[in-house]
């Protein structure tokens, strides 16, 4: 019973971390209850109420600026850009087919302003939806006035509530974000559990998969949100602490699958499976506790057989050592935390600053790229929509228009417009069934019309950012009681929103595989570009620091990794997707994915375990060497990337076995060395799926097509399995 409370409390915390979606989806149904509060006493129509209550909405949901003065700024905009629209709504309304070219145009507008940044994505989508609404109310022009009252208020109740009510507190939110961090760690540990009770399946290791991403998830969480609470030093050290536990969560993962395919007893498995459960038992749910594990006897005897070194190791001692090594680098983590703790003895003594290496490269605001075309695309989508549209109903023709302008925002490639448009598709139709029983649910009654439609709100914010088919079913939920409210509901209404629904995706899926298309390998390429540019600039620091001649925080560089495979994984989702039914096509976005997400994994290993000065002196002109052959490695796999297909890219060179050192005796430093030999040998894997040969020095009679694999480097004390094996 004790298990299952605390598994369920687990999910709850890990589900959102930080809170920040039930933040958000708070922030917008308060602020709907003061807009509609305030509008109330003044007797207006109900179309404008809804059009306050829509605005407060809108705001909450769309203005994700970084800062506080600069969401202040964006309000102020998103008035002025409302009342554009709203006005320009109404006056149409009168002068078709007026409204309908507007309306199209404004979906080249929303889906180009993504370029522009967090303030360009909610003031393209607050012009889109605010001219929208006021067509689905059949606002009048004599109304304008009172719509852009309703429109202030709606803008100001958000901003009560954002800056006031609802404040974002950022330390409350950090701590939140490392509860969800300790919360699915607990859940990499049950999946691990899991997958070794039953021997290993398909369905175990795609769980344990998930829960690893969902850990990294909140690694790159508290990343972010250190700076904003703690001191440069401190967040530096947390974020060791954090990757750290990252690394050594993955090394348990991948010896439990290892250990899943040897021959063991049922003794030796159940000792294994309980030794697990015990460790997760004893894990401290609460971050600003001190590691209570450490004082138990259960962490000394994980210390004590996880070090022990036996010629004829005994069956599940794999998978014992990386549970020492877990609970080893978890207490750590939880002490590094605490401002009465012990020094952290990775910590140097100088301090690594702040210096990532380099500065962003802006994004050009005009340029004709994937961007541009996906804007022309929805533009074009959005015409044979209205079409469409109009054979369907000549009343409701605008929720096909709707539907493409969705299944644009946000999506970069067709392949991804063709997934969120099925999802959309999906979505409503299940929402089509929720509407129907919520309205005959509350039978007319408003009160209860009112608080269903505020749950269906809170529940389309909340999920947005993790499930567009549970959005999509919020929303023509919502829609089904707003008809209710307004008088018009019916089947037949229902009916008409599925069939322009059906029509809009069809249409934008259309345009995106027809007009300039851009295809899904196409942006995958620029995205894999983008990871070799950091993954270059990571190389050239982490040599730099190692051989004494810069002290930079490579931490920084290695999240910027992070965060372009992180982007990689969005834009490979339609070929791994089960919507895709080309299995061989699947199987090359895994293999590029997770080809990656090694890379980006030896990345962070290097990046914990680095310190000024390891390489240095007669290690330095060999450590540059073996940097260089990597570096050079790298301007290949551009050159294959820029043509796909080609001869032209040239050969990788493989390591010819020379030691970077003589002597290294320190474990950290034979880690980084480590963790540098995968990642060379992650580079040419990455090679071969884009048809890039490479060659071995020490045989160069033979080919690389016959399967011949480098020698293992002498420093690797360890050899850790590519990440791959986890997740292909």
């Amino acid at each position: 019973m004790n298990d299952f409370r605390t598994a369920t409390l687990d999910r709850l915390t890990a589900a959102d971390p930080g809170l920040v979606r039930l933040r958000l989806a708070g922030s917008a149904v308060l602020g709907i209850v003061l807009a509609v509060a305030a509008l109330l006493p003044a007797h207006l129509p109900l179309t404008v109420i809804l059009v306050g209550a829509i605005a407060a909405m809108m705001t909450a949901f769309t203005v994700n600026d970084p800062t506080p003065g600069a969401q202040a700024a964006t309000l102020g905009l998103a008035f002025l850009t409302g009342a554009a629209s709203i006005t320009v709504a109404s006056l149409g309304s009168g002068l078709p087919p007026l409204d309908s070219v507007v309306f199209v145009l404004l979906i080249f507008v929303a889906v180009y302003a993504q370029r522009f940044g967090a303030r360009g994505t909610a003031l393209g989508s607050i012009a889109f939806f605010l001219f929208f609404f006021p067509m689905f109310l059949q606002a009048d022009v004599k109304q304008v006035p009172q719509l852009l009252l309703a429109l202030a208020v709606g803008v100001l109740a958000n901003t009560v509530v954002r800056f006031l009510l609802l404040r974002r507190n950022a330390e409350a939110e950090f701590l939140r974000v490392r509860r969800a961090f300790r919360a699915r760690l607990a859940a990499v540990v049950r999946a691990a559990e899991a997958h070794l009770a039953v021997n290993g399946s398909e369905r175990t290791r795609k769980q344990l998969r998930s829960a690893i991403n969902r850990l990294h998830e909140c690694v790159l969480l508290i990343e972010d949100a250190a700076p904003d609470v703690v001191g440069a030093r401190a967040a530096d050290r947390l974020r060791r602490r954090a990757i750290e536990v990252e690394l050594a969560v993955q090394w348990l993962a991948i010896t439990v699958q290892r250990t899943c395919s040897d021959e063991l007893t049922t003794e030796v498995r159940d000792d294994l499976v309980a030794r697990l459960a015990r460790f997760r038992a004893l894990m401290e749910r609460d971050p600003r506790e001190l590691p209570l594990i450490s004082q138990t006897g259960e962490y000394s005897r994980m210390l004590v057989e996880g070090s022990r070194i036996d010629s004829h190791a005994a069956p599940g001692d794999g998978v014992r050592k990386a549970l020492a090594e877990l609970a080893l680098a978890d207490d750590r983590a939880q002490r590094a935390a605490v401002p009465e703790s012990t020094a952290d003895p990775l910590d140097s003594g100088d301090d690594p600053g702040g210096d990532s290496g380099g500065d962003e490269e802006a994004t050009p605001k005009f340029a004709y790229d994937n961007r541009t075309r996906s804007a022309i695309q929805a533009v074009v989508g959005g015409g044979l929509a209205v079409v469409g549209g109009e054979l369907v109903s000549h009343q409701r023709w605008y929720w096909a228009v709707l539907t493409v302008f969705v299944v644009f925002i946000g999506a970069s490639s067709a392949g991804a417009t063709f997934v969120k448009g099925v999802r959309r598709l999906g979505g409503t139709l299940i929402g089509i069934v929720g509407g129907v029983l919520l309205a005959l649910l509350v039978g007319g009654n408003t009160a209860a019309t009112l608080a269903l439609i505020l749950v269906c709100v809170f529940g389309m914010v909340y999920t947005a950012r993790v499930s567009q088919v549970a959005m999509a079913f919020f929303v023509t939920s919502m829609l089904g009681l707003l008809y209710s409210l307004l008088g018009t509901f019916s089947l037949a209404v229902l009916g008409i929103r599925v069939a322009e629904t059906a029509v809009g995706a069809a249409a934008g899926i259309l345009a995106a595989v027809v007009i300039v298309p851009v295809r899904t390998r196409s942006v995958m390429l620029d995205d894999i570009g983008e990871v070799l540019d950091d993954l270059e600039e990571f190389l050239e620091r982490a040599c730099s620091l190692l051989a004494g001649e810069e002290n930079v925080n490579i931490i920084e560089l290695s999240r910027d990794l992070d965060r372009a495979v992180e982007q990689v994984r969005t834009t490979v989702e339609p070929l791994i997707h089960p919507v895709n039914l080309r299995s061989a096509r699947r199987d090359y976005g895994w293999h590029v994915l997770t080809t990656l997400e090694t890379i980006a994994f030896r990345a962070r290993h290097v990046a914990a375990r680095a310190q000024p000065g390891q390489l240095a002196g007669a290690d330095a002109d060999r450590l540059r060497q073996f940097t260089g052959r990597l570096l050079r490695n790298i301007d290949v796999l551009r050159k294959a990337l820029d043509a796909p297909g080609g001869a032209g890219a040239g050969t990788l060179v493989r390591d010819d076995g020379t030691p970077v050192s003589d002597r290294v005796e320190a474990a950290e430093t034979r880690a980084v060395l480590s963790s540098l030999s995968h990642l060379d040998e992650a580079l040419v894997s990455l090679g071969r799926v884009f048809g890039v040969q490479a060659t071995d020095p020490r045989a160069p009679a033979v080919s690389p097509d016959h399967g011949q694999v480098s020698h293992a480097k002498w420093y690797v004390v360890v050899i850790l399995p590519s990440v791959e094996s986890i997740v292909t």
